[in-house]
């Protein structure tokens, strides 16, 4: 081990480098790091603040809509660039952190694309981001393999599903790189690294850097990304329009920009994702002042509800007119071993998920487990004959009142109970380290953690009432933490720290002011 040290641009490491973590944190890839950070980090800044200042405008009444000093771009013909061929057929995607052993069970999963993830299902430590860096390189290199504790050797076939990496949001920040002695932005850490090392060896075996991008709020954001992409591009000297990209749409402010994303993007982007559980927390939060957009409990916003499918939809229109990819979203059911009848109901509700996608139009989906690839691989064969169906168009009417129709529904003892404890093993799993936990039979990840915690908050806030008339009070909520937490003790013990989770989670609900992300405060608590 060595001690931190200074490279070019007056980068600082906050942790000791290992002869690994040297090897992706050389002199050249930071100073390209410490390049993106200096030409792109004011207008992060800049596109952050105007997220708090259109937040402040929701807070007082304006409702979201379709921009009218952009309806040219709207109503304009134009597509995207051409798609190469490697991301042509993505009928199933598999999703999952970028942990060594993860990476090579789901590029051996029989999905079309795995997307290796180093933002909401990986805990961002030091280790869990650097280690991610490694085995991303090592999968480029084609010398990724791994050996279990117990022996079991893991290595990847012949075939494989086509690699995309999801980097951070724009919100968060690597608090152990620093550039004048100010964290730099979490998304050009993984950005900027796996390009700096893979770029050219990707190209070199018929493949490329391509890339998820989540939580845009506007196209403003997307042009950030496009520059950066032509600036690394111009940077390393890769033809232009290497770096492909598909952006997840799982705001309630992107829904009204997504045709300005594609334009902002069009040199890159080959689609847009509905990124549901996010979308469903950013309704939540954007609207968390406002008693008429209070959501019943999570369990009953289904896509089925008007807005999601409203927005899942008009994805599917805008992509598919611009030649893009409408790529569907994650069914959280995971296998059940050891019920059948549980497992039965979660393999049909993965079906019929996929079937509602698939028949739309979508050209693929997510799944959160390699059990469940054939399940929806077995549905996008059987209703998408080609490689996509980018070439079927939807001409529905979407109107801004579609994707803001809140859906009818309750809240339930059962319910809170659920966010709650939900919230407190979730949290509880990221402290230590982990952003991709099972609990009650659902993959939860930090967007489905997001939901249950922030649902506990508007209810406190506006006081909504329970099924049998209770109101929900922080009264309740702390009465009901305390019979969870038990609950949770009594099953789990205390390898995870719940007391610290339950107590961040108690920090989250009981301010007045809402948090815009958990793993803001979150983060602070992790090495």
């Amino acid at each position: 081990m060595q001690p931190a040290r200074a490279v070019p641009h007056s980068l600082h490491f906050t942790q000791k480098l290992t002869p690994e973590y040297q090897a992706i944190l050389t002199p050249a890839a930071a100073q390209f790091i410490a390049s993106l950070v200096e030409k792109f980090t004011v207008r992060r800044h800049a596109l952050l603040n105007k997220r708090d200042m259109r937040q402040r405008r929701i807070d007082t009444g304006e409702t979201p809509d379709f921009l009218p000093e952009t309806k040219g771009i709207r109503e304009s013909n134009w597509t995207v660039a051409a798609i190469p061929s490697a991301l042509q057929d993505r009928r199933v995607e598999i999703t999952g952190p970028a942990e060594r052993k993860m990476i090579i069970n789901a590029l051996n999963s029989g999905a079309k694309v795995f997307m290796a993830d180093l933002e909401d299902s990986m805990s961002p430590t030091w280790d869990g981001i650097m280690d991610g860096q490694v085995n991303l390189r090592d999968y480029a290199d084609g010398t990724l393999s791994y050996t279990s504790p117990e022996g079991k050797s893991y290595k990847l076939n012949a075939n494989i599903a086509t690699l995309i990496v999801r980097p951070r949001g724009w919100h968060l920040a690597e608090k152990h790189i620093l550039l004048d002695d100010k964290p730099i932005p979490g998304a050009l850490v993984d950005f900027g690294l796996y390009l700096f090392h893979n770029a050219q060896t990707l190209l070199d075996r018929g493949l490329g850097p391509y890339f998820y991008l989540p939580k845009l709020e506007s196209y403003e954001e997307a042009q950030l990304w496009a520059d950066v992409f032509a600036y690394s591009e111009h940077a390393l000297a890769l033809p232009r329009g290497t770096i492909k990209a598909t952006v997840l749409i799982e705001t309630i402010v992107a829904v009204f920009e997504m045709d300005e994303i594609l334009y902002a993007l069009k040199d890159y982007c080959v689609g847009l994702n509905c990124g549901r559980w996010d979308y469903i927390f950013s309704f939540i939060k954007k609207f968390h002042k406002r008693s008429e957009f209070v959501l019943p409990e999570r369990a009953q916003v289904a896509m089925t509800t008007h807005f999601l499918r409203s927005y899942s939809l008009l994805l599917i229109q805008t992509c598919h007119r611009r030649g893009a990819f409408a790529m569907g979203g994650m069914s959280a059911f995971i296998p059940v071993k050891g019920d059948e009848e549980a497992n039965a109901k979660a393999f049909a509700a993965v079906r019929s998920d996929k079937e509602r996608e698939a028949g739309d139009g979508h050209d693929g989906t997510w799944v959160a487990h390699p059990g469940l690839v054939p399940v929806a691989m077995e549905v996008f064969d059987r209703l998408m004959k080609g490689k996509n169906q980018v070439d079927r168009q939807r001409d529905e009417t979407i109107s801004a009142s579609d994707l803001l129709a809140v859906p009818k529904g309750t809240i339930t003892e059962a319910g809170l109970r659920n966010n709650i404890s939900v919230a407190v093993q979730y949290i509880a799993s990221w402290l230590a380290g982990n952003g991709c936990v099972p609990i009650f039979n659902l993959m939860e990840d930090a967007a489905t953690a997001e939901i249950s915690r922030s649902q506990i908050w508007q209810w406190i806030y506006h006081k909504a009432k329970l099924t049998d008339g209770r109101e929900v009070t922080l009264e309740l909520y702390e009465q009901l933490l305390a019979e969870e937490l038990q609950k949770i003790h009594a099953q789990f013990g205390t390898d995870l720290p719940y007391d610290r989770a339950s107590s961040l989670l108690t920090t989250l609900v009981a301010s007045k002011d809402f948090t815009e992300f958990l793993t803001l405060p979150g983060y602070q608590q992790i090495d």
